[in-house]
């Protein structure tokens, strides 16, 4: 039955040419499909199980519907910028608030008895001069490279979305053909790992006279669909195609990268897209753009302090393709040394020894033991996960998500491994209404496939859930499927890490122990990449905002989020996205109903 689930699930996907699904760990759970009575309340802790199980029972009936088309108790340390907050102050007669504008309390006695800053100010990077006052261009002058020079150094961005203000696609965001655009340098050829390709929509993103040059594309496809994707790469003379290896069951090449290679350098890309028009249409979606790498000279290593080249070189050679040994000698060919990001990738087997901690979650908690942050600083920090999708990850909250990868995602710098408290978990996942109101509709919620059999069997999650908002960059409305880790101060202001990547919640990406811990098994390929404060001037924590214009205007670095910290917790009503399950009640932004095909 589970084969039968994962089938439907990826024919879902495929047909609404969107989706990249997470769940192949649950191939090998045994599935419990027991009614549980109770109210129809998700949020009502005795009805969590009886409401997944009532939708498992609808979505079964499905095909009879009609289709419509930080140190101390306290969680802060006091505000430094005490003396020029009280000139603000200085009409009033209220005492400042020992926490200026860093205070979470929201009582409203508090709020009356102290005063607070209206806006905080950013403390200035250590290590580092402040960086030069920025010359803003008017949004219709701005090239891409305008745009990439604006959001740096941390050069995080999201795809630009139809349908929203001009506002935010403006600033902080990119389209493929602003990649690929001659703005960002003169292309000479460029490899594309990814999981999806529609290759006559691909070529049409490169400027027309160099869609004649070299393309290479990392893929996953076996069987029938690798025969269609050679048929179809037959029509392009200048596209070859690599096939990685999957040689675990159920694994996916869910990577999302690019290699471009150009006259005057290389640019490595990673981001969470699949190459298809609908991903770079209404989603959300994060891409991070490295330095223009500039060939070596002759007896440099070119690698950075985050050994970004050294992990990126290990990563290809994971793959054992002859095709990608052209690439590596690129890689070893250019200097890296300006790259300020850490990579995280995760590749098929069954890891032990040494190699354990080069890959998936294990690789993660290696670079937070080693450089993250000082235990004191993050002890009441929350932690975040924010997904498109989600694996079976176990019977029990503490089985692995609390357990092993919990460890891994609240590691600090040479510390034990602590627990990771319930309270101190956060999962953004799409709602229900979430999806409905989106820019797609429901339509939008092919590319979010988490089953209802998958949720029926791990109904503990349902605490863990907050709702996607993304009004800072005006993408609330348009449905993640960018991935995202951090650890954030409780009031969401400061981050200790962000990592963008292309992995789920799920132990087929991450990674999950077997025999006793002595070895990591990973079924799928991924990449992502984290970011520390010590790279980019900062001792402890970066500020962070959800604003893309005071990210761009500010002339100190300032991490631009693509959503809202600290998250909001789902309410009474809310329930999450369930690809599987019909949704009849309530029409969506286009007055349909979902209706999903057994």
């Amino acid at each position: 039955m589970e084969e039968k689930d994962r089938a439907m699930a990826r024919a879902v996907a495929k047909a609404h040419s969107m989706s990249d699904s997470e769940d192949s760990d649950s191939a090998n759970d045994t599935h419990n499909d027991t009614g549980i009575s109770g109210s129809q309340d998700l949020f009502d802790s005795s009805s969590d199980s009886s409401f997944l199980a009532s939708a498992s029972a609808k979505s079964k009936g499905s095909g009879k519907a009609a289709s419509d088309s930080k140190t101390s108790d306290d969680p802060y340390s006091a505000d430094t910028d005490v003396e020029e907050e009280e000139k603000v102050n200085k009409d009033s007669k209220k005492p400042l608030c020992k926490y200026g504008s860093k205070c979470y309390r929201k009582n409203s006695s508090h709020v009356k008895e102290f005063f607070h800053p209206s806006k905080r100010t950013h403390k200035e990077p250590q290590g580092k001069s402040p960086l030069p006052e920025k010359k803003r261009k008017k949004d219709d002058e701005k090239t891409p490279q305008d745009v990439f020079e604006e959001f740096q150094p941390f050069s995080l961005f999201l795809t630009k979305v139809k349908g929203i203000p001009d506002k935010f696609n403006n600033t902080g965001a990119l389209s493929l053909k602003d990649i690929l655009s001659t703005s960002m340098g003169q292309l000479k050829e460029s490899c594309h790992f990814n999981f999806m390709f529609d290759m006559p929509w691909l070529m049409s993103q490169y400027p027309e006279h160099l869609r004649k040059l070299p393309v290479l594309l990392v893929h996953g496809e076996q069987g029938r669909d690798e025969i269609n994707m050679k048929a179809e790469a037959t029509q392009f003379s200048n596209i070859s195609l690599c096939r990685a290896r999957l040689e675990i069951v159920y694994g996916t090449h869910h990577t999302k990268m690019m290699l471009l290679l150009y006259k005057s350098g290389m640019r490595v890309v990673i981001h969470t897209a699949n190459l298809i028009p609908n991903d770079w249409h209404q989603k959300t979606q994060g891409i991070w753009v490295s330095p223009l790498f500039p060939p070596l000279t002759q007896g440099e290593k070119g690698d950075s302090p985050t050994g970004f080249k050294t992990d990126l070189l290990q990563y290809l050679a994971a793959y054992k393709a002859p095709r990608l040994a052209h690439w590596e000698r690129h890689i070893q060919a250019h200097d890296m040394s300006s790259a300020n990001v850490h990579i995280v990738g995760s590749v098929p087997g069954r890891h032990t020894l040494n190699s354990k901690s080069c890959w998936g979650h294990l690789k993660l908690r290696k670079i937070l033991s080693e450089r993250g942050p000082e235990q004191g600083l993050v002890k009441n920090w929350p932690v975040s996960g924010q997904f498109s999708s989600i694996g079976s990850l176990g019977a029990t909250k503490d089985a692995w998500m609390l357990g092993e990868f919990g460890d891994s995602l609240s590691t600090c710098k040479k510390a034990f491994a602590t627990p990771l408290p319930h309270s101190k978990c956060h999962l953004i996942f799409p709602s229900v209404n979430n999806i409905r109101l989106s820019l797609e509709g429901y339509n939008g919620g092919g590319c979010v496939p988490y089953s209802i059999k998958t949720a029926s069997k791990q109904v503990w999650m349902v605490p863990f859930f907050c709702q996607w908002s993304s009004e800072g960059r005006g993408r609330s409305r348009a449905v993640p499927h960018i991935k995202s880790y951090s650890r954030f101060s409780p009031d969401g202001t400061e981050a200790a890490w962000f990592m963008v990547t292309s992995a789920n919640l799920s132990k087929a990406a991450w990674g999950a122990y077997e025999k006793q811990k002595s070895q990591l098994m990973i079924r799928s390929y991924e990449m992502g990449v984290l970011f520390l404060p010590q790279y980019f001037g900062f001792k402890n924590s970066f500020p962070v905002s959800s604003d893309a214009g005071e990210v761009a205007a500010s002339d100190k670095p300032v991490f631009p989020l693509p959503y809202e910290l600290p998250p909001v917790s789902y309410v009474k009503g809310d329930r999450p996205w369930f690809i599987d399950v019909p949704c009849v009640d309530q029409p969506d932004t286009f007055g349909t109903k979902w209706c999903p095909p057994l």
